[in-house]
């Protein structure tokens, strides 16, 4: 009996941590990020699709999100302003990358997209290096030139991780994001 009552001790511990984890998360994306989470063009990629059934509204927002607990968890100190910034705009490009009557359809979106988000980004927000950064080049080594500032490569590596979870399906998209952002 006392070993039952263990194990739903630690469960509700662990659950109640992972509660605080992301309410911290959120946190952080609204005090380092409310214009970008308030702009019309971001809100737009909820219509966009990413991989697998994840819009690019939601990918961005756990990209974010897990690059803050890789840069926590490895200990790397960076610029988490920077980070969730960059993080949130990697994929600003602002188009269905699955319409095959686009130009450049599927095949050539990985390496022509960093380019078209940082200027879609540069034009509505003033970009730090740091951030420029990140977006470019977050699609390394399809960028060729490797990121030059751990942001750049924590975004890079949070990326990865969670498209691979959205392609495999491990991690369903449902098309809508709890982030909210009042004021």
């Amino acid at each position: 009996m006392r070993d039952e009552s263990m194990k739903k001790e630690k469960k509700i511990s662990k659950l109640r941590k992972r509660y605080n984890q992301r309410k911290e998360l959120y946190r952080l994306l609204k005090e380092y990020a409310p214009d970008i989470l308030e702009s019309q063009n971001f809100r737009s990629t909820r219509n966009y699709i990413q991989h697998g059934t994840m819009p690019v509204h939601r990918h961005c927002i756990d990209v974010a999100q897990q690059s803050i607990l890789i840069s926590r968890f490895l200990g790397i100190p960076c610029s988490e302003r920077d980070l969730i910034r960059g993080a949130l705009l990697h994929d600003y490009f602002l188009y269905d990358w699955h319409d095959k009557t686009r130009e450049n359809y599927q095949s050539l979106h990985g390496f022509y997209h960093p380019g078209i988000a940082l200027k879609n980004a540069s034009r509505e927000y003033n970009l730090t290096l740091r951030e420029k950064d990140i977006i470019k080049k977050h699609m390394w080594p399809l960028t060729v030139v490797p990121p030059r500032c751990r942001e750049a490569w924590i975004v890079t590596t949070a990326d990865k991780y969670c498209s691979l979870l959205e392609t495999l399906r491990l991690h369903k998209g449902t098309g809508k994001s709890r982030v909210r952002v009042t004021g």
